[in-house]
């Protein structure tokens, strides 16, 4: 069955899907097939879309938090330049069944589009935004240049000195995440590990820095999502602007830091 076009509140998510995906595609952070994306659409589907329509397929893990729920997410293989001209034949729509064993699937790609490699991570996820009442609906992962090279500096691979480093190259970065960024030491992609690792960070983040590989980051909508990311590229990339110019960069110090910490507390 096609993923229905006339429900707005559904279109308006698939063409936030679209314009993301081109943001990624177009600041070089999806490479080939790079990046995920996923949105809780349950509050948006009525009945146009039967729950016993479509492939089943099993799911090696149990959700069961996740039964009768609704998510939008990114095709296995699928380009991020591919899903941001032609999003409709690059996302697919899953309904979880009873018990969170299986889900229905629903695509436009004449039923051959399969959700992203990375299922279980994004289920998981919101399986735990869910199960905490908290109000973030959309995932998304991308391979955040910036990010992957300031990993790459044995000094700046540790929750603690990262963070540090990120708010003090621009106000705006600990004003807007002032939680900091959780921080996965280099785990193997696309295992269970990684994804219980990142779990355990969203328990305080609502962004995650994966070292060596990218950053993970959960909103209310993807673009929200998308600007926790880029607020902490930027950080990163003045860092780089400075160290390419021959000078290592001051930072702002802790002074600086208390006083904007103490302005976010006040407004």
């Amino acid at each position: 069955m096609k993923i229905p076009e006339r429900n707005a509140e559904l279109k308006r998510t698939v063409k936030s899907m679209a314009s993301v995906a081109d943001y990624l595609w177009h600041k070089g952070w999806a490479e080939r097939n790079a990046g995920n994306m996923s949105v809780n659409v349950s509050g948006f589907i009525r009945d146009e879309v039967p729950g016993d329509a479509g492939n089943v397929i099993p799911l090696a893990t149990a959700f069961p938090s996740l039964e009768g729920q609704y998510l939008l997410l990114s095709g296995s293989g699928t380009r991020m330049r591919n899903l941001a001209a032609k999003p409709y034949r690059n996302v697919c729509l899953l309904r979880i069944g009873k018990g969170g064993t299986a889900y229905t699937l629903y695509s436009d790609a004449k039923g051959k589009m399969m959700p992203t490699s990375e299922l279980p991570t994004h289920l998981a996820i919101h399986a735990k935004l869910l199960g905490e009442g908290r109000t973030e609906k959309a995932l998304l992962h991308t391979h955040v240049n910036e990010l992957i090279a300031l990993t790459q500096i044995r000094e700046y691979t540790s929750e603690e000195s990262i963070n540090r480093l990120l708010w003090g190259m621009h106000p705006e970065t600990l004003m807007f995440i002032p939680q900091g960024a959780g921080f996965v030491p280099y785990t193997l992609p696309g295992t269970g590990v990684i994804a219980e690792k990142t779990l355990e960070a969203l328990a305080s983040h609502t962004v995650v820095i994966w070292e060596k590989h990218g950053c993970l980051a959960v909103g209310d909508d993807l673009y929200e999502a998308f600007d926790l990311i880029d607020i902490l590229a930027k950080s990163a990339g003045i860092f780089f602007t400075c160290r390419n110019a021959g000078y290592d960069p001051e930072g702002m110090t802790e002074e600086q830091l208390a006083e904007i910490r103490k302005f976010v507390t006040s407004h």
